[in-house]
């Protein structure tokens, strides 16, 4: 077989296969091969780990679009000097995704601003970019989906579609209250997913105080214990990184006006 005729079976083996990473290396890795003196099997190890990195490249591209976050974020980019209660080895070890293969929870809680929807959307990048289907939203959103679904009369389709998504991050518990349908509804996104798949939950009120946004103290502490139970609680303490360059503090005085 000629050069022409190999190059042209080349290039229709790879568009069938749908591999042009593949198409494109294989030039440049068979020129490597014969400059190295490399072997059949290792000329072709290097060829389909170009492709498989290709594909888990812009398949974690596709997942990360497809959970939806506020904003791309990353840990190398949390300041772990401003939020100085949080122990960054207990983060980067929940970096590493343990959590998801046990089935655990991250409850992060804390005032706002404090980095809470950071790490979580960070962690959440971090799972996508390692195959993990990935879903993201507030509190709110999530009891709205659900609220809509249960209209619809397909309330448990949907928590069993949710359950087949091995994290789901839930943002913003506590920052609006739920009447009781809606607290009942958030009930059971997180009961669907006990023991079975893992949540990351950010809130800026401790649990003492989830009585007041379910507006019932025995379903917040139902909440709370399926929640806690297998899962690392991290509780960040100090002021809003968001306002660290404002003085809040000191009232506009008349004089100061211009």
């Amino acid at each position: 077989m000629s050069g022409k005729q190999t190059a042209a079976e080349l290039a229709y083996l790879t568009r069938a296969l749908k591999a042009p990473t593949l198409r494109d290396a294989v030039p440049r890795l068979a020129e490597r091969a014969r400059d190295e003196a490399w072997t059949f099997e290792e000329f072709l190890a290097a060829c389909l780990e170009r492709e498989v990195n290709a594909r888990n490249t812009h398949g974690g591209e596709g997942r990360i679009r497809a959970a939806r976050f506020p904003a791309r974020k990353s840990l190398d980019e949390f300041d772990f000097t401003h939020a100085g209660s949080l122990n960054r080895d207990q983060v980067t070890h929940l970096a590493g995704l343990d959590f998801l293969t046990e089935k655990r929870n991250i409850v992060l809680l804390g005032p706002p601003g404090t980095g809470k929807t950071h790490l979580a959307t960070a962690i959440g990048i971090r799972a996508c970019q390692a195959g993990h289907r990935t879903a993201f939203a507030t509190a709110t959103q999530w009891v709205d989906r659900l609220a809509q679904a249960h209209t619809l009369g397909a309330l448990q389709d949907e928590l069993r579609k949710l359950a087949r998504t091995p994290l789901i991050i839930i943002d913003e518990v506590g920052y609006i209250p739920f009447e009781a349908d809606a607290a009942n509804l958030f009930f059971q996104l997180v009961s669907s997913r006990y023991e079975r798949a893992s949540v990351i939950v950010t809130s800026n009120k401790p649990f003492s105080r989830w009585g007041e946004v379910f507006g019932d103290d025995t379903v917040a502490a139902a909440m709370i214990d399926r929640l806690v139970h297998h899962a690392d609680v991290i509780a960040i303490k100090g002021d809003s990184y968001r306002l660290r360059n404002h003085d809040l503090g000191r009232l506009p005085h008349p004089s100061d006006q211009p």
